[in-house]
């Protein structure tokens, strides 16, 4: 199972948590979600999802996901 971690700007309460989770968890390929507002955070988990479809879900959840 692959794993990776997003950095994600503009989350400021439990809504936006809930906001991005409930997003990312329908990408095709996604098994688990965990974010983290204090260290604004994606932690994504799955097989076959691809960085454009988490970034496209972060956008529609109205959020931008920072490239390091």
């Amino acid at each position: 199972m692959a794993e990776k971690i997003y950095q994600v700007e503009g989350m400021t309460c439990g809504h936006c948590v809930s906001a991005v989770t409930e997003e990312v968890e329908k990408v095709h390929g996604v098994s688990e979600v965990l974010v983290s507002l204090e260290e604004k955070t994606l932690r994504v988990s799955g097989e076959g999802y691809s960085d454009e479809d988490v970034v496209a879900a972060v956008e529609e959840a109205g959020y931008e996901v920072v490239v390091a």
